[in-house]
């Protein structure tokens, strides 16, 4: 009888979505309490059944190619639906169990360590992300990372970080377009990020800030800041970053700032308590605030 769905191993689907989410093996294992051995494993034979590379493996770390990107927007997708249904079919007695939403960048880039010590403090506290760039499965979370204006009747929020927004890029790309100075980034290729559900500051506003007009290059259209990232870390063109997002993350990633010009950053990452926040999520709001108040980041 032909299998209704045509799927891989979902055992290799779960340990590549957690590599391509972490953009590291060693991080994905210890979410799944496994082996990075374990998790290499499943995805050399998923990309085997497929047929095609996921990721690129370099020596300070992973990528995702081009179709990794793809499956991993896809798997996100399905994951949040099948995590809809679970919630729901859980008993009260989980209903204490702390779940935070955020994008997929705001949890490789900051929120994932921080997690990671809150348990180390915090053992008897179970925690749930639920990794979204759409912002349509927050109204399942307690709390929420977002970054620009809340709405009224979301729930209380409080500052995370703000920072500048700065233009990155590889050292031989801005070599290769000779740039110096911000009117230089007019016309070369420029990385956008457009996500349904979100705010994020554009090229447009940026180079308006610094008193340019629109880029006149073509450019590349994206929703996801983590796949933006990697494009610009490839040398496929500029994309703008968050200094209090990926500060820490630049020289690991050979990364630098393209040019001196900045933009102060309009909003600031918030971390929103929904209305149904429990107690024990309130304790892990209250935590992650005054980390970040001290500019705590801890190891990955």
């Amino acid at each position: 009888m032909q299998r209704p769905y045509d799927l891989p191993s979902l055992t290799a689907l779960s340990c590549f979505e957690a590599a391509a989410r972490n953009l590291s093996f060693k991080r994905a294992a210890a979410e799944l309490n496994v082996t990075p051995a374990a998790i290499s494993h499943q995805i050399r034979k998923l990309e085997t059944d497929l047929a095609t590379e996921l990721f690129r493996r370099q020596h300070r770390g992973v990528e995702l190619t081009e179709s990794g990107a793809y499956l991993f927007l896809a798997l996100q997708r399905g994951f949040e639906g099948i995590s809809d249904a679970v919630r729901d079919l859980r008993l009260p007695s989980d209903a204490e169990d702390v779940v935070i939403q955020a994008t997929s960048s705001v949890s490789a880039y900051w929120l994932t360590p921080q997690i990671t010590a809150f348990w180390k403090q915090r053992p008897d506290i179970s925690v749930s992300q639920i990794v979204s760039d759409t912002g349509q499965a927050a109204g399942r979370a307690d709390l929420s990372i977002r970054y620009g204006e809340v709405e009224a009747g979301d729930g209380a929020s409080v500052p995370l970080f703000r920072g500048d927004i700065i233009a990155v890029g590889t050292a031989a790309f801005a070599r290769e377009h000779g740039l110096a100075e911000a009117r230089d980034l007019r016309d070369v290729p420029l990385i956008h990020v457009m996500a349904e559900g979100t705010d994020w500051t554009g090229w447009a506003q940026w180079l308006d800030h610094v008193g340019l007009g629109a880029p006149r290059s073509r450019g590349m259209v994206v929703n996801n800041h983590m796949i933006a990232l990697q494009l610009a870390r490839d040398g496929v063109g500029a994309v703008l970053g968050w200094t209090g997002l990926i500060g820490s993350l630049m020289q690991e990633w050979g990364l630098i700032q393209l040019v001196p010009e900045t933009m102060p950053s309009p909003h600031s990452f918030q971390l929103l308590a929904h209305p149904r926040a429990t107690r024990l999520a309130l304790v892990l709001r209250d935590w992650l605030a005054d980390t970040a108040r001290a500019g705590v980041i801890p190891a990955g």
